[in-house]
């Protein structure tokens, strides 16, 4: 279904869901001459179907005339896609990748860690979100039960409605999950609020996260069973997902370790949600990189192990997400590997920092370790200078059977936000933190990662969190998780770890705490009086 609609389908409901759920700090912008009603749109019974590929479609495509148009006010595609501007806030911050085209709107200021609230990326990253969360309040407003009946669709569509609306709900809460972990804090907008200029209350982490976990707790029931939803489609496994990563990061978002409700612990709270996920049928693929070819919404890995893609195609879903992005810089300015990845490339954009490729020197084999080195040297002394520098082929525009991708610039891999090897590494870390040591079924999780990859087993002794950070890079590395990882374990901010340009120096120099959260866009704080900056900026 969602790679169906998406092109016809989400450029149309881009501009019904402006003018009938906008709010100001969007800066949505329409751009299409072909304005019609909703109410015409839902004429049709089938639409209800079409609308929610709709508020899927966000996650991957930017506007309405094709690739290189946004429909975010005053910047460009590749800075308001959903899953990169996600990537570039969560790797390329961090201590893995390097983006070197400087030039490239506010990606030297994030690489350096040298952001202001005025970086189009902020901007892209929040409208895109609250863009999500317009989408997904439109469509909960058009299909309660009044409107179905209203419509004469009850009988057609009620089958499938309560599904269609959890659905929604939960990407409304992704966006929101995302928001508070960034930012610490959003507007806050639901289907109840008025339409129009609204200007909605900002929410803090608190109030984000009790919000979070209250939603996905109440729509569990009418998500359906892990793997039984038409792929890329969100299940109970994708909400069971979302709130073990807020357990895991409750300390983070705010300050406790247990539940003031319940008196849980939070790490059980994770662990439980895990233990659900284990039940769900998935399973490791047999091959690591199988997760990341062309293919990947049909082999072996999207059948198993993925929990969630963000959806990449192309020819249907043409974009500049993040498997676009990353593969098209894997293509290196000495190897020329195009043909290797299926790509046309851009002349060797990314680059690894240092950092990053010592967590795999000495380790032995390892099918994780996609790095190239020959004729390199570890060292970026030079952003600008693309020879120097290790470079990955993690992601791939090529099939499993070795087949290129339909296009060399818009590729067909999608980009796995969720998968099972993430669950298995989190469940291990939740016990660490509640018990302060490792047991046999987390050390058994571990390993099932390593010997996968044909790494080295390990034992209960070497399993630590100091252990666990370092693992969690070499099995997910430019995956959208590395800042919130290290933010995790008290290693983003200040100086116990720097890396290669952290804090603009090109040995790594200490960042304010204050960095560990994101400043609030500029533009959005103008447009709604009722945000607030973040301390520090």
């Amino acid at each position: 279904m969602i790679t169906k609609y998406l092109n016809k389908i989400y450029f149309l409901l881009g501009i019904i869901f402006f003018f009938s759920a906008c709010t100001d700090d969007l800066n949505v912008l329409p751009t299409d001459d072909d304005e019609f009603l909703s109410e015409d749109f839902y004429n049709n019974a089938g639409s209800y179907e079409q609308a929610l590929a709709g508020v899927y479609g966000n996650l991957s495509l930017t506007g309405t005339s094709g690739s290189g148009s946004s429909n975010i006010a005053g910047i460009d595609a590749g800075t308001s896609q959903y899953g990169r501007v996600l990537w570039y806030l969560q790797d390329l911050a961090a201590d893995e990748a390097l983006w070197s085209y400087e030039n490239d709107p506010g990606t030297k200021e994030i690489q350096r860690n040298i952001w202001t609230p005025a970086n189009p990326i902020f901007r892209g990253m929040y409208g895109r979100a609250m863009f999500s969360v317009a989408l997904a309040n439109d469509f909960l407003r058009e299909s309660t039960d009044e409107k179905l009946a209203e419509r004469g669709h009850t009988s057609t569509v009620g089958s499938e409605i309560v599904a269609y609306r959890a659905e929604a709900r939960l990407l409304r809460a992704l966006s929101y999950y995302h928001l508070m972990d960034l930012f610490g804090k959003a507007a806050f907008v639901t289907e109840a609020d008025p339409v129009g200029t609204f200007q909605a209350p900002q929410y803090d982490r608190a109030q984000l996260f009790n919000f979070i976990k209250s939603e996905l707790t109440d729509i569990e029931g009418d998500l359906k069973a892990p793997r039984t939803n038409q792929y890329a489609r969100a299940d109970k496994a994708v909400a069971w997902m979302i709130l073990a990563k807020i357990y895991l990061n409750a300390k983070v978002y705010i300050g406790v370790e247990n539940d003031p409700v319940d008196g849980e612990n939070y790490y059980t709270k994770c662990i439980d949600n895990c233990n659900k996920i284990f039940g769900g049928g998935y399973e490791l693929a047999s091959n690591y990189l199988l997760n990341f070819m062309a293919d990947n919404n049909s082999n072996e890995a999207g059948l198993n192990e993925i929990i969630f893609p963000l959806v990449s195609d192309g020819v249907v879903t043409q974009n500049y997400g993040p498997t676009t992005v990353i593969i098209n810089g894997e293509v290196g300015s000495i190897e020329k590997n195009q043909d290797d990845l299926g790509a046309q490339g851009w002349g060797g954009a990314l680059r690894v920092r240092k950092q990053f490729a010592e967590k795999f020197i000495d380790q032995g084999n390892d099918d994780r370790n996609t790095l190239i080195t020959a004729g390199r040297d570890i060292e970026v002394v030079e952003i600008a200078d693309k020879d120097s520098g290790y470079i990955l082929t993690k992601f791939s525009n090529r099939t499993s059977t070795g087949a290129a991708g339909s296009d060399p610039t818009y590729v067909d891999t999608d980009f796995p936000l969720f998968r099972l090897a993430d669950v298995y590494l989190m469940y291990a870390e939740a016990i660490i933190r509640r018990d302060g040591v490792a047991n046999g079924d987390a050390l058994n999780y571990v390993n099932d990662v390593r010997d996968r990859a044909h790494a080295s087993l390990i034992s209960l002794n070497d399993l630590t969190l100091s252990f666990l950070i370092d693992e969690r890079s070499r099995e997910l590395h430019w995956e959208a998780h590395r800042r919130q990882d290290l933010v995790r374990f008290g290693l983003y901010t200040g100086g116990n770890y720097n890396w290669a340009w952290k804090g603009n120096g090109s040995n790594g120099i200490a960042i304010s705490n204050h960095m560990a959260v994101y400043p609030m866009p500029s533009e959005s704080l103008a447009a709604n009086p009722n945000l607030t900056q973040n301390t520090g900026y």
